[in-house]
């Protein structure tokens, strides 16, 4: 049964080419707003919490902070909307999930480039 639904994603899944990039990268995704009957594209600027799933039923988590506020979003990989990824720095961090990230403010809440 699983080869099964493996078969099927593979298949009929339409699969975007992105840049690879994991937790604690800073990155930017450009996805399309469809208000009506116009459409805009809007981007959403933040860090990488967390990767999670596998193959087409993965998602992505990305916190940003608005004013005092954290904002996060969760991103599916294979989302039709989303139109780019552009990674901005690479994070040196030592988690696959930072979630004690949504506890950190001011200079504690900087993350280290890790250098290519």
């Amino acid at each position: 049964m699983e080869n099964l639904v493996k078969f099927i994603q593979d298949e009929f899944v339409a699969k975007n080419e992105f840049p690879q990039f994991q937790a604690g990268d800073a990155i930017t995704v450009y996805y399309e707003i469809k208000e009506g009957q116009k459409t805009r594209t809007q981007f959403f600027k933040g860090t990488v919490i967390q990767r999670r799933g596998a193959g087409a039923s993965e998602t992505f988590t990305i916190r940003k902070i608005s004013g005092t506020v954290g904002v996060e979003r969760i991103f599916p990989i294979n989302l039709p909307a989303i139109q780019k990824i552009e990674v901005n720095k690479h994070g040196k961090v030592r988690r696959a999930r930072i979630f004690y990230f949504r506890g950190l403010t001011g200079k504690k809440a900087r993350i280290t480039e890790k250098r290519r």
